[in-house]
């Protein structure tokens, strides 16, 4: 059965990016362009890891994880933040709300990140 990955990320190159390296490694790829439909998505198919975007319209990553934490179907979900806001503040407070990991796009080629997913969801099987 194949991993299931979902990608929260509102610049549509990027998202189809992501998601043509992670469908090209056996997953199952879902994406959302902002939080509200990162929601909806993450309910509807419970994947193994989320990797989440923090600025984005309509509702931003740090309220996405607050939300999926607080919510008991979804509160041991492994998610990730991704995103190009590397400060040690923007980190902390990741973690702060919940996040189980940090990525910073810009320090990472999608072969690395796939190759991070690959590890965590290994260890996961342990």
């Amino acid at each position: 059965m194949s991993k299931k990955i979902v990608i929260v990320e509102d610049e549509v190159f990027l998202s189809e990016m992501y998601k043509m390296k992670f469908s090209a490694e056996g997953y199952d790829v879902y994406t959302a362009a902002n939080g509200e439909e990162a929601l909806k998505v993450v309910k509807e198919v419970m994947p193994d890891i989320l990797l989440l975007d923090l600025v984005m319209p309509k509702m931003d990553g740090y309220e996405v994880l607050k939300k999926l934490r607080a919510d008991e179907k979804t509160s041991k979900l492994k998610i990730y933040v991704l995103s190009n806001l590397g400060q040690t503040g923007e980190v902390d407070k990741g973690f702060q709300e919940g996040a189980d990991g940090y990525f910073v796009k810009s320090s990472m080629t999608p072969t690395q990140l796939a190759d991070e997913v690959e590890k965590i969801l290994a260890s996961k099987q342990l």
